[in-house]
């Protein structure tokens, strides 16, 4: 096994799980059948979960995720065919091919898994200003929920990115291949913020990580002794990139940080994320919660409003502040959306310090912090659904200190701190209350509801 970092080593030589293991040979055999010939080499990318810190990333502020035992495995060989070629062992995600001399297009409003998978490659041939691709076959194997808030499409693609930089013989820190990353999934619209693509690279086995930007950087964080993490999916999908929810909220935070910009004198068109106006004013997350409270009123902003206050033309404002799937919104909630975000990047630095510090009460001050959490994207951000927050409910009735969605929301999983002593009888809990009485949650029950430890990142292996 080679890290993006470290010298080629065979896969022997790293310890894999065995489920790991397992899906390796499956995954050699279905590349043999489909190819004709073995594969070159493997990647890896891991999904993660999000403890706190949720739709901040983008805002600029810090973010504390953990990366997950379940991923994004590809097997790749490199050849002069021309073409780049891809295969899922999933037979519900259609085969793909592409001439590597064409210029990758990626449709937008059609995202399909190849899509995700090609905005990698793209990401890395722009990198390196690569004419010409190698060509290369490539079957990939998917443990992670889709569009489950775990991150399986941006595990995609740092899978692909990671692959397309080994198969045409390039080089890149585990910190430039994230930020490439980060910023080629923007390809297939999503302006999201770069913690998904962080931890994919940065995660290390045992410990969760406190994810910083500008400039980007990953700092341990040692979870509390006595309790497990235990993610339980609400079954109800939500896919980013095919609708514009995710993007409003990002549209919104925008808006909000040039308002707050102009009412205290900066210039609006310097600033982009509400982290900037915080630095620019040298105020701390306290003082930012106050002229949320001082500057906006509750009820939303029209288009007309905003650009009166901001003294732009509407033209100005669809071009410059709003994104291509957002152009016709005519309301922004800004008061709510930047109120979550300063008291989320609050909540995720006192989660860090309750870690650091480890005080006796370390399991309840922290399921405190998630639960507040969960009621913030809830009510302000309004990215939750009546499925989460049901689920929720029922992980704290069963005995969780803390639940709260994980992921952009809408959809997708719930993250749960449950003390150690009490996981069986949450888990049976859980299962009785949310997945057993519906018949289509029952079936999903089994890949739905987990407990997970920190799990190491992305990695190459080569064949022995």
């Amino acid at each position: 096994m080679r890290t993006v970092e470290g010298k080629r080593q065979p896969c022997g030589s790293y310890l894999l799980e065995y489920s790991v293991i397992c899906r390796l040979k499956n995954l050699k055999n279905a590349f043999e059948a489909k190819y004709g010939e073995s594969p070159l080499f493997y990647t890896c990318a891991p999904g993660r979960v999000n403890l706190i810190g949720e739709h901040i990333d983008y805002c600029g502020y810090s973010v504390l995720p953990m990366a997950i035992e379940q991923n994004i495995l590809a097997a790749v060989s490199v050849n002069n065919s021309g073409m780049i070629q891809l295969a899922n062992i999933n037979p519900q995600y259609k085969d793909y091919k592409v001439s590597c001399s064409e210029d990758i297009a990626i449709n937008k409003d059609d995202p399909k898994w190849y899509y995700y998978f090609l905005c990698g490659v793209k990401g890395i041939q722009e990198k390196f200003g690569i004419p010409r691709l190698a060509g290369m076959s490539c079957v990939v194997d998917g443990s992670i929920p889709p569009s489950s808030g775990l991150s399986s499409s941006s595990a995609l693609v740092c899978c692909a990115g990671l692959l397309t930089m080994e198969a045409n013989q390039k080089s890149l820190s585990k910190v430039a291949l994230a930020e490439i990353c980060a910023k080629c999934e923007r390809y297939i619209g999503t302006e999201g913020g770069g913690m998904d693509q962080s931890i994919s690279f940065l995660a290390e086995k045992g410990t969760a990580k406190l994810i910083e930007f500008h400039p980007l950087r990953a700092t341990d964080v040692k979870l509390p002794e006595g309790a497990v993490f235990v993610i339980s999916n609400c079954c109800k999908e939500m896919n980013k990139a095919a609708s514009s929810h995710y993007n409003i909220r990002v549209v919104e935070c925008r808006i909000a940080t040039k308002m707050l910009a102009h009412h205290r004198g900066l210039d609006p068109s310097k600033v982009s994320k509400l982290s900037q106006v915080q630095t620019e004013l040298n105020a701390s997350l306290e003082e930012m919660l106050a002229m949320v409270e001082e500057v906006f009123h509750p009820e939303p902003y029209t288009r007309e409003e905003i650009c009166k206050l901001l003294s732009i033309t509407s033209e100005k404002f669809s071009t410059e502040v709003l994104s291509a799937n957002t152009q016709q919104e005519t309301h922004f909630k800004l008061y709510q959306r930047s109120k979550h975000v300063y008291g989320e990047a609050a909540r995720v630095m006192s989660f860090k310090s309750v870690c650091d510090s480890e005080p006796v009460d370390a399991i309840r001050l922290l399921g405190d912090l998630m639960n507040q959490s969960h009621v913030s994207c809830r009510d302000l951000y309004e990215c939750s659904c009546p499925e989460l927050d049901q689920l929720v409910d029922i992980c704290l009735k069963s005995g969780a200190v803390g639940s709260r969605l994980t992921g952009a929301g809408w959809g997708g999983c719930a993250v749960s701190m449950v003390p150690s002593k009490k996981m069986e009888s949450f888990l049976k809990a859980v299962r009785d209350a949310y997945y057993t009485p519906d018949p289509r949650r029952a079936a999903m029950e089994k890949q739905s509801l987990f407990v997970s430890k920190p799990a190491g990142g992305a990695a190459l292996f080569l064949e022995d």
